[in-house]
């Protein structure tokens, strides 16, 4: 089943721009050129963040997330898990879980290890497998046995390992453009070694996100909503930790490329909501293939059809001039979209 929606007024999307606060370093805007620490501290989060402590790999680890329940008394007793993009932390998804509480549901978004405002370690074997026992040890903390399930981008791809290893305990999988609907080695990638993510992750900056992103997020445009999200993530390279914060998304970039999912969607059994923007084009590795390899990578609504065809219960919504982030891009029509999707109990 496919659902096309319309592009969204630029009103709209500044009433509903990503909402965080930039520290008082950053008052001014861009121009004064945020840092932040290693786990993105100073910088504000749009609810409150809480921590979860726990042991993996023989080290002392901590997640942050918020824990938010659903506004106005209206609890309808469901629980959506928010998964973040590799760009992205959990406060991106300020105004979708402002959303989701208002209809009813309680909404977890976590960042998980190697991201934002969680730990860094030195040294860790980054799987997703190990993500989704993070993520369900923390569910489990907090007594929550059943929930949908979202994830976008690499979270989209870490949502599907999860509901893979955790079925039973996914009552419904939404995916927002996720990577991972290809297998990018098998088309032509070529290897790419820890120390050459590592390189190029030293050289990131605002500029070179905010380049990265007008051309695969937003299909060639941009606005002014999407810059604390560039400013979130390029303050943390510009602190003390910068090492540290290139170190762990080298060893993430490896996780992503060496452990494809597109496998393995004729096994997801629960109800899956994939939400594509069709402009979308993104492709992990592509700047290292040959210019013919890139050209065959990255076909988002040839991608989605395959996917819809693979996934036995699989509803797609196409947003025909949104780019990789249709949450941020047409925030309006993608809640819509996601609210008509959530209705009900899944079957």
């Amino acid at each position: 089943m496919t659902r096309t929606l319309p592009m969204m007024t630029a009103a709209a999307v500044a009433a509903l721009a990503f909402s965080v606060t930039f520290n008082a370093s950053a008052a001014d805007g861009p121009a004064s050129a945020p840092v932040y620490g290693p786990e993105l501290e100073g910088f504000d989060y749009p609810y409150p963040v809480q921590r979860f402590a726990f042991r993996s790999q023989r080290q002392d680890l901590q997640m942050a997330y918020m824990d938010v329940p659903a506004a106005g008394g209206k609890a309808n007793g469901r629980t959506v898990v928010l998964l973040h993009g590799k760009n992205y932390c959990s406060a991106t998804w300020g105004p979708t879980i402002g959303v989701l509480a208002k209809a009813g549901f309680r909404v977890i978004a976590v960042d998980q290890i190697g991201f934002c405002k969680s730990s860094k370690p030195e040294a860790y074997q980054f799987t997703f497998a190990q993500l989704a026992r993070n993520t369900n040890d923390l569910l489990r903390s907090l007594h929550i046995d059943k929930a949908t399930v979202m994830g976008h981008s690499t979270g989209g791809m870490l949502g599907i390992r999860y509901a893979l290893s955790y079925p039973d305990q996914v009552d419904q999988l939404v995916l927002v453009d996720p990577i991972g609907l290809e297998d990018w080695r098998a088309k032509g990638v070529p290897p790419i070694s820890v120390d050459q993510w590592y390189e190029r992750e030293l050289k990131t900056t605002d500029e070179r996100i905010r380049n990265y992103e007008k051309a695969t997020y937003f299909a060639g445009q941009w606005r002014d909503a999407y810059e604390p999200s560039v400013q979130m993530l390029a303050g943390m390279y510009r602190g003390p930790g910068r090492e540290r914060v290139a170190w762990n998304s080298a060893l993430l970039y490896d996780m992503i490329l060496t452990q494809p999912v597109v496998y393995e969607l004729n096994q997801l059994k629960m109800p899956t909501l994939l939400m594509i923007g069709d402009k979308d084009v993104t492709a992990i590795g592509k700047d290292f293939a040959p210019p013919a390899i890139q050209g065959t990578l990255g076909h988002y609504p040839e991608l989605a059809r395959a996917a819809v065809a693979a996934i036995p219960k699989a509803t797609l919504v196409q947003f025909p001039d949104a780019g990789h982030a249709p949450q941020m891009q047409e925030p309006e029509q993608f809640h819509e979209s996601l609210l008509k999707g959530l209705v009900g109990k899944p079957q």
